[in-house]
């Protein structure tokens, strides 16, 4: 069971280049996430990757979704250095 995984796909991370029928394998005890996409195809996916639009456009909810850190890093709104 995965209990978290970090937004990292709205800012371009590995999760972002994932498509419907890959094959994802999750360690648990390694802490580990891999998947079954050659070199070749995720640099493909990489330079056709667009960033998505952010999901609302103002208020609150755009602070936090801008500036937020990783939860396992306590997904707090500071600035970091």
């Amino acid at each position: 069971m995965v209990g978290h995984i970090t937004p990292e796909a709205q800012v371009g991370g590995p999760i972002a280049l994932l498509k419907e029928g890959d094959i994802v394998t999750i360690d648990s005890e390694t802490q580990e996430m891999t998947f079954e996409i050659s070199p070749e195809e995720l640099e493909q996916r990489r330079r056709a990757w667009i960033q998505p639009p952010l999901k609302v456009s103002s208020g609150v909810l755009v602070k936090y979704a801008r500036l937020v850190s990783s939860a396992s890093l306590g997904a707090v709104t500071d600035l970091v250095n």
